[in-house]
């Protein structure tokens, strides 16, 4: 519970902030502005589930979706060997999928999936990284720029509407940095998560000054997340 706050609602002390932050706040966004409240979202790819009381704030009948072994026992719904949820064709009003593409070995399953979940003029809010550090969980196979991200879903019938570019290459490296030390400086017995933590708020603000003098072009060009609204191709 305690990682799942930290995510919709991070710390300036958390290494992640600045990623995090405008990510909990642009799904906020997009869910609220374009999501019919009462529909049923799928989370596709949950893991624990971090935004689902975000989504049912806001008015949606959240169901999320894992290849857990006991997904059944956590209340989710089991993504099989195949990428397929038990959940009717078309009986979804939006697909959810944070962070969860870069992980994914076969797209083509993975968009046909959200293709066959989603209701006519259903939405898909889908985020993924630009640049990032190797992360298995339990796998990791890729980046993307914002030109191959939108190829890659817009050639799979994912139809991109807009895109948001979340932290530019300056604030990515210090984030990096950032992760790098921390990872490190934790280790010291007594006073490392102290001493990790004040670094945290030191280059989380240098990251922050970083992003606003990076111009735009270069910042949508060169993101640590891309967040996709999109639809399904008619």
């Amino acid at each position: 519970m305690q990682e799942n706050a930290r995510r919709v609602a991070p710390r300036l002390w958390d290494t992640d902030w600045l990623q995090l932050r405008p990510l909990a706040r642009l799904l906020r966004e997009k869910a609220a502005a374009h999501l019919r409240p009462g529909g049923v979202m799928v989370d596709l790819g949950c893991g624990a589930m971090p935004y689902a009381q975000m989504m049912r704030d806001i008015g949606w009948n959240y169901q999320g979706a894992d290849i857990d072994t006991d997904a059944v026992a956590k209340g989710k719904l089991p993504i099989d060997a195949d990428g397929h949820v038990p959940w009717p064709d078309h009986g979804a009003d939006a697909v959810l999928s944070v962070q969860v593409l870069e992980h994914v070995a076969d797209l083509d399953a993975y968009c046909a999936e959200i293709r066959r979940l989603l209701a006519p003029g259903g939405l898909v809010l889908l985020s993924t990284h630009g640049s990032w550090f190797y992360h298995p969980h339990p796998e990791d196979h890729r980046r993307w720029t914002r030109t191959g991200l939108k190829l890659d879903l817009e050639t799979r019938g994912i139809m991109v509407e807009e895109m948001h570019s979340i932290c530019g290459p300056l604030a990515t490296t210090t984030m990096i940095r950032l992760t790098a030390f921390a990872f490190v400086i934790k280790r010291i017995p007594l006073v490392g998560k102290p001493i990790a933590g004040l670094l945290s708020i030191v280059m989380n603000l240098r990251g922050v000054i970083e992003d606003a003098a990076t111009p735009p072009v270069m910042r949508d060009d060169n993101a640590c997340i891309y967040l996709v609204r999109a639809r399904v191709a008619a």
